[in-house]
């Protein structure tokens, strides 16, 4: 299994309509048939710059591999993400047993 996340900050003004519309097509991401437990998450610690977080798992390299080369996905990096967020710092897990 493989645990994909990515924390990061938009350009836009926080509770701004470009934020909400940014996530809402974010979560199209989770209809790519390789991606399992997406999920949004707001940044909440005061040790963190960054504001939003996204996780999701994948069964193994193959399936991160379908996500990673999935027309969606690579639209919404080239179109959305590269436009739209500012800093981002992305992790990628697997259990250690």
């Amino acid at each position: 299994m493989i645990r994909h996340t990515v924390v990061f900050t938009l350009r836009h003004e926080p509770d701004s309509e470009a934020e909400r519309v940014f996530l809402e097509k974010a979560r199209e991401l989770a209809t790519i048939p390789t991606v399992q437990n997406f999920e949004q998450l707001r940044q909440v610690s005061p040790k963190c710059d960054y504001a939003f977080g996204f996780s999701m798992e994948f069964a193994d390299q193959a399936a991160y591999d379908t996500y990673n080369n999935h027309p969606l996905h690579q639209r919404f990096v080239e179109e959305i993400w590269l436009n739209e967020v500012s800093s981002f710092q992305e992790i990628d897990y697997q259990p250690l047993v």
